[in-house]
């Protein structure tokens, strides 16, 4: 999307015209981007109470959703370009809250709790389930959805779960597929086969080289209505 080096999702922000909604949704304040400022963490949701009663950060929203330890961390640092914006560990289950971050773009990025993390409690499973499904359904400002997908693990039955759910809300969603870097080429040409139906709507993309950030922020652009 931008030439290498640049900002990161420059051209996010040129295509935004003042759209700032779609999906019926209502829009969610002015859609400006803020030159010069770094990502940062612009809030956190702690509870379903807090959806609507947290602060709205004046932007549109896009979130990343998918099972625990599929790199959404990593390509939300790859994406800003700020390494360490979003924490990554080996451990799953790290992202108990929804963490929105805003920067310099039109458009906000929200990181979901992961979920399938089998050594969580039942308990901290429900609470976590509760959430997404809150921010998915009341987040006035929420546009877009993002999958992220391991590709040496393919898409799981949660993650279906997931799409179906952004298809009962009428939420327009992609399919991001990480760690194609660890693919062998066999393995990777079978990709297509692996995806199936989903495949026209996926995205490979490696945190390590790079393959595949700037066609995530064209669909981030998307998603929010900016193009």
């Amino acid at each position: 999307m931008n030439e290498r080096g640049s900002e990161p999702g420059a051209s996010v922000r040129r295509a935004a015209a003042g759209r700032s909604g779609s999906g019926g949704r209502r829009a969610a304040g002015p859609s400006v981007g803020h030159p010069g400022r770094e990502w940062d963490l612009a809030t956190a949701i702690a509870d379903p109470d807090g959806v609507r009663r947290g602060p709205d950060v004046g932007l549109p929203e896009v979130a990343l959703a998918g099972r625990s330890n599929t790199g959404k961390s990593s390509l939300l640092n790859a994406l800003t370009r700020r390494r360490g914006l979003a924490r990554t560990s080996s451990t799953p289950g790290r992202t108990q809250q929804v963490l929105v971050f805003a920067g310099p773009e039109p458009v906000a990025l929200a990181d979901l709790p992961g979920y399938g993390w089998a050594r969580a409690s039942r308990g901290e499973r429900t609470s976590w389930a509760r959430l997404i499904d809150a921010y998915l359904r009341g987040r006035e400002a929420l546009r877009g959805l993002v999958v992220v997908i391991d590709a040496r693990r393919g898409i799981g039955p949660l993650d279906e779960e997931m799409l179906a759910r952004a298809a009962a809300l009428e939420l327009p969603w992609r399919l991001v597929v990480t760690k194609v870097d660890k693919l062998k080429r066999a393995e990777r040409d079978r990709l297509p086969q692996v995806l199936g139906e989903r495949a026209p709507a996926a995205i490979l993309f490696s945190a390590r080289t790079g393959e595949g950030r700037d066609d995530v922020w064209r669909a981030v652009a998307d998603l929010a209505g900016l193009r």
